[in-house]
């Protein structure tokens, strides 16, 4: 019985070095602190984060579930470079995946879980005032989403948004400046998508979602022509 207790120790130690091994490196490849296109060198980084390879080697292989980093023959993993072509294709899925997201939200959300929508965006409102109105933060916009991609009860589009796109659309936020906030119009358009869903109204749910993030993709184009 010992023998085994020691082992599940030892397993869960690891486990759990390796999940804060992902969220450290997550979050320093979201922030450009690990630059786009760096080449990870698993020698390299367990000297330098004082770790084994082993747990190292499960983090990065998180990572590349996520897409944030790529594997690539005779370079090996690299951090993944965001262009133009890409964020835009990321938008196109976005919509789509969302779209759904919210129609079943509007069928499957509970009232308690739509009351935190309205609170959400009571907190969003109160930011834009004490920042002059200028825009909706960040994170309070991914909270929101998230929220709502939640709100469908499926787990694939989930993992496919919150787990993996997500992490990419952040990425490209944080790094360009132009893009880290939303504009004015997302408090009265998150407003419209939360009445859709209170009303239980997948179709009004779905168009409004749909134009939502439309609008972020053509100001995505529009500021990445002028830059």
């Amino acid at each position: 019985m010992s023998e085994f207790a020691t082992l599940s120790s030892v397993t869960n130690s690891s486990s759990t070095l390796s999940a804060e091994l992902t969220s450290t490196l997550r979050d320093a490849i979201i922030t450009g602190e690990i630059a786009q296109g760096a080449k990870l060198s698993e020698a390299k980084m367990a000297k330098e984060l004082d770790v084994s390879r082993g747990p190292l080697r499960e983090a990065i292989r998180r990572l590349e579930g996520m897409n944030l980093i790529q594997h690539i023959p005779q370079q090996g993993a690299r951090v993944v470079v965001i262009n133009r072509e890409l964020i835009l294709q990321l938008y196109d899925t976005r919509e789509a995946l969302e779209s759904k997201a919210v129609a079943l939200a509007a069928e499957k959300m509970s009232s308690q879980e739509i009351d935190e929508l309205h609170r959400e965006i009571d907190a969003q409102s109160k930011q834009m005032r004490e920042n002059s109105g200028a825009f909706v933060p960040a994170e309070s916009d991914y909270r929101f989403h998230e929220m709502v991609v939640r709100g469908s009860k499926n787990k694939v589009i989930e993992r496919a948004l919150i787990h993996e796109l997500y992490n990419l659309i952040k990425m490209f936020r944080y790094q360009n400046e132009f893009a880290n906030t939303s504009s004015t119009n997302s408090l009265v358009e998150h407003r419209q998508i939360v009445y859709a869903i209170e009303q239980r109204d997948p179709v009004l749910a779905e168009v409004t979602m749909k134009r939502h993030i439309v609008h972020a993709r053509e100001r995505i184009e529009r500021r990445m022509l002028v830059k």
